[in-house]
């Protein structure tokens, strides 16, 4: 079996017996390619879910693939979130899809009988081309992440592709979410990937779980690149526990944030980690959006959840959880890439901040439950 790795993307094929590949994507060039070549040659549905769909060229390019399927009575259902798209999508994009046949449901629109749901948002990126191809991410649409549209200052992000049984459960969940059944999940094996939610009927902290868990079995190495760290006292001392343990815990995020107040509450939680022995990195060149958990070469997260607490407890998140050594072992070589453009934290930093970011870092870690 060959495994083939660049700065851009890599593709795993499983063994025979796996029925499944899994392609990952770090450009957003390469991406949006693959993702319109399956919609051009969707033959029956098409199920894309969200939290940014801007109309921009990117955008534009989706809307023109979509409404081409649609009127060749193809079934495409488009589900976006209200507020994730508030300030990125327009009238000409909902016009250009319904009037082509596109299904548009917006999530969570406001309304004054339910006003704290509104803070619930749909934070998933999914595309399902008749139940056999599945796309899964932190990638939005939108032309910040393309090389092509924005050049060195395009955001650095991870999405995957995958086949086979996985595509059909992904569809599955995206058909109950789209019906409202919100916290209900697919029946899936027991081993190897796995599609979790954050919430479901039976744990409204699943994912939590999850990352203690893995955690908690970790023997030497624990890397994790998110976007916005802000988790719950828990997570952290988790995260603490299993660095004192002896093993191996890097966490990779953003020196520079499209958040910036979240890019402060993270920073406040710096000390008791780096105490502990934690390695922090900041990536340099651009903004980090990827989000992904590698440990000890053998179990990897993937998906559309940060490690923060808006993540774990308030939005609804998909991610795909895999025991496929292949895919732990391109995620690690991609994040000890990004490494290479990240510059470590020391205690001696953290401490000789200004009085300035320490006040920023209180506030922000005050309001961390609403970033």
């Amino acid at each position: 079996m060959e495994k083939q790795m660049d700065r851009c993307n890599s593709c795993i094929t499983l063994p025979d017996d796996a029925k499944e590949e899994f392609i990952v994507f770090v450009e957003g060039d390469e991406l949006y390619t693959s993702m319109l070549s399956a919609i051009s040659k969707a033959q029956h549905s098409i199920q894309l879910e969200t939290y940014i769909f801007a109309y921009d060229q990117i955008g534009k390019t989706f809307v023109s693939a979509l409404a081409e399927r649609a009127r060749n009575g193809v079934e495409v259902r488009v589900l976006v979130d209200a507020v994730g798209s508030s300030r990125w999508s327009s009238q000409q994009l909902i016009k250009a899809l319904r009037q082509s046949g596109v299904e548009l449901h917006w999530f969570h629109t406001w309304s004054w009988q339910h006003p704290l749901r509104y803070n619930c948002r749909d934070h998933r990126k999914l595309l399902v081309v008749d139940s056999k191809v599945a796309f899964l991410g932190g990638f939005n649409i939108h032309k910040e992440n393309s090389k092509n549209l924005s050049g060195d200052a395009r955001w650095r992000d991870t999405h995957i592709r995958f086949t086979g049984i996985k595509a059909n459960e992904a569809s599955q969940l995206f058909d109950l979410f789209w019906s409202g059944h919100l916290r209900e999940v697919v029946s899936q094996p027991a081993t190897g990937s796995q599609l979790l939610h954050n919430q479901t009927l039976a744990c409204r902290h699943r994912l939590r779980c999850e990352y203690a868990s893995v955690f908690e079995q970790a023997k030497r190495t624990v890397y994790i690149t998110t976007p916005y760290f802000v988790p719950d006292s828990y997570t952290i001392n988790e995260l603490i526990k299993t660095s004192n343990r002896g093993v191996d815990v890097k966490l990779l995020v953003p020196r520079k944030s499209d958040v910036r107040i979240a890019l402060w509450a993270s920073r406040s939680l710096y000390a008791p980690m780096l105490a502990s022995g934690i390695e922090i990195y900041e990536f340099l060149p651009r903004i980090l959006h990827a989000k992904t958990v590698v440990i000890d070469k053998t179990w990897s997260f993937i998906g559309t959840a940060n490690l923060d607490y808006r993540s774990l407890f308030i939005n609804y998140e998909l991610t795909l959880v895999s025991a496929n050594r292949h895919l732990s072992e391109t995620l690690e070589e991609q994040f000890l890439y990004d490494l290479k453009e990240a510059e470590k934290v020391s205690s001696d930093q953290w401490f000789k901040r200004d009085l300035l970011a320490r006040l920023a870092g209180l506030v922000a870690s005050i309001l961390k439950r609403w970033l």
